[in-house]
């Protein structure tokens, strides 16, 4: 760590309620600098055509607000290594249609969960989960966003709790450089990873970087955790009041490997994010540059 670190590039995962060119302005009330959408309903399948025009007013206004970058996130559906051959063709399809809607909206990546292997095996699930990503590649064209892999609380047959899929997935895909990683805060404390600490910190991300290499990491989503490190429970909080404490986040905040890397909250919206996403995001840039969490800070988000 060396000084004080440029502007943070900081966001929250955005709705598109009304249109996706909405996201903007919300997204300026937040206090965003970089922001997460969804492209489509996350939780429906199907989705309607881009409405003519959209995507020239999304980029109008992200031109206008200097939000950048703006990341998507796909769709809770999807299962990119499931057994059941119609459900995978169904999300292999719903994953690629992601991608063209991103790849509409000038958007770099579509972070995804990889999949749950629903009863056949780990082994076969992350194949199952490389042949998918090929099986897109393939159809994408070039140019399209790039897939963006993200760890998971590892809940029942859910892939990806151990970053070792991840690397498993990584090395078995026909091009790699297709793909990144995004690390969840919320999924490696759940998953038993240990953020909390300075040393602590140190060896999770080495264990991350040992499974998928250098500069892999694409996107970073700093949540805080409702459930106690290796319970498995995918619960957000917002920073500081869970089970992660505010350490962690400073760490990430301070290292200058991740200083052009997006790191987005998806804290619980429990007004849609108007209140805490700005309280939330302020935590996160009164933790730039400093050696240790201020004690006024900690009392303040408690």
């Amino acid at each position: 760590m060396t000084g004080r670190l440029p502007a943070a590039l900081i966001g929250a995962h955005i709705s598109i309620a009304g249109g996706t060119p909405l996201a903007f302005g919300r997204g300026v009330e937040a206090g965003c600098v970089a922001m997460q959408v969804f492209t489509k309903n996350a939780t429906r399948w199907e989705a309607a055509p881009l409405p003519s025009g959209e995507a020239v007013r999304f980029r109008a206004e992200q031109a206008r607000t200097g939000i950048a970058p703006v990341v998507a996130h796909g769709s809770y559906l999807v299962n990119l290594a499931s057994p059941d051959p119609a459900l995978l063709e169904r999300s292999r399809q719903a994953f690629l249609e992601e991608l063209r809607r991103a790849g509409a909206l000038g958007l770099p990546c579509v972070i995804t969960h990889p999949g749950a292997h629903m009863g056949a095996g780990v082994e076969a699930g992350l194949a199952r989960v490389a042949e998918s990503l090929d099986w897109i590649e393939a159809r994408a064209g070039e140019g399209a966003p790039l897939v963006c892999l993200e760890n998971t609380a590892g809940p029942g047959t859910v892939l990806a709790g151990d970053f070792a899929h991840l690397g498993v997935i990584l090395a078995r895909v026909r091009n790699p450089s297709r793909l990144g990683v995004c690390l969840d805060t919320c999924h490696a404390h759940a998953a038993g990873y240990d953020l909390t600490t300075r040393s602590a910190y140190d060896a999770s991300l080495a264990a991350l970087e040992t499974a998928v290499g250098p500069g892999r990491i694409l996107a970073i989503h700093l949540n805080d955790a409702k459930g106690e490190r290796g319970s498995r429970l995918d619960r957000h909080e917002h920073l500081g009041r869970g089970r992660i404490g505010l350490e962690c986040f400073r760490l990430f905040m301070n290292d200058e490997r991740f200083v052009g890397v997006p790191k987005i909250i998806e804290t619980p919206k429990e007004d849609g994010g108007r209140q805490m996403d700005p309280v939330n995001l302020g935590v996160l840039r009164r933790l730039v540059g400093v050696k240790r969490v201020p004690p006024a800070l900690v009392r303040e988000v408690l």
